[in-house]
């Protein structure tokens, strides 16, 4: 395969946010390394739940990929049990967050999405985080792009997900996890098949199109 230059492919305005959740874990250095390979820039929600790759929030910043607030502990019953325990949490991830980039993240992801009904046992708690959150300047993304890489191993398959997802959607927030192996290999067929064919990828921020699902609690 020749590739062409990216500045000799016509844009198809069609614009792609990867984004990575629950890490940084064992894996996660090997997606960043994918990333470089196309200069791609990607957006990572991050937890502790590997504290042994803490550094890697830090290499990830470095490398311009935007670092956002996932959960400190993903444990859904201790976060959603009040908006008190929500916002400690958030607060240890992001305390983890400025250790690493020097800097506070104004962009989070609900464990579970906004979504979630896991949290179903503490009624109408998404929607007060959502409010208490708003009061306080923080951003919160969903998805629009589910890559199925939780139940999918086979990196074909999650690409196929993936790519029928961005060729359905103008601006498309892909549902990945730096956690799962076959992701090392699905990154990078979206990534080739995403600049073959036009498609601009970008890190969120704050001002980036925001993909809400419906709150279900």
């Amino acid at each position: 395969i020749v590739y062409k230059d990216a500045s000799d492919i016509e844009k198809n305005g069609k614009k792609v946010y990867l984004t990575f959740d629950d890490g940084p874990g064992s894996y996660t250095e090997d997606i960043l390394k994918v990333l470089d390979k196309y200069n791609v820039k990607a957006t990572f929600f991050v937890t502790n739940q590997f504290s042994d790759y803490q550094e890697l929030i830090n290499t990830a910043y470095d490398k311009g990929h935007t670092i956002a607030v996932h959960t400190y502990s993903h444990n859904y019953k201790k976060i959603y049990s009040s908006v008190e325990d929500y916002l400690n949490d958030f607060d240890n991830i992001n305390k983890i967050i400025y250790e690493q980039t020097g800097e506070y993240s104004k962009i989070f992801r609900f464990p579970g999405g906004s979504s979630n009904t896991i949290s179903k046992f503490n009624k109408g708690i998404v929607t007060k985080i959502v409010s208490k959150t708003n009061d306080l300047g923080y951003i919160y993304f969903d998805w629009n792009v589910d890559s199925m890489d939780t139940t999918e191993k086979n990196p074909n398959k999650i690409f196929e997900n993936v790519k029928n997802g961005i060729n359905s959607n103008q601006d498309s927030v892909v549902l990945m996890h730096d956690i799962k192996k076959a992701n090392i290999e699905s990154v990078d067929k979206i990534i080739s098949y995403g600049l073959e064919n036009g498609f601009t990828f970008l890190p969120l921020e704050e001002n980036s199109p925001t993909v809400h699902h419906s709150i279900n609690n």
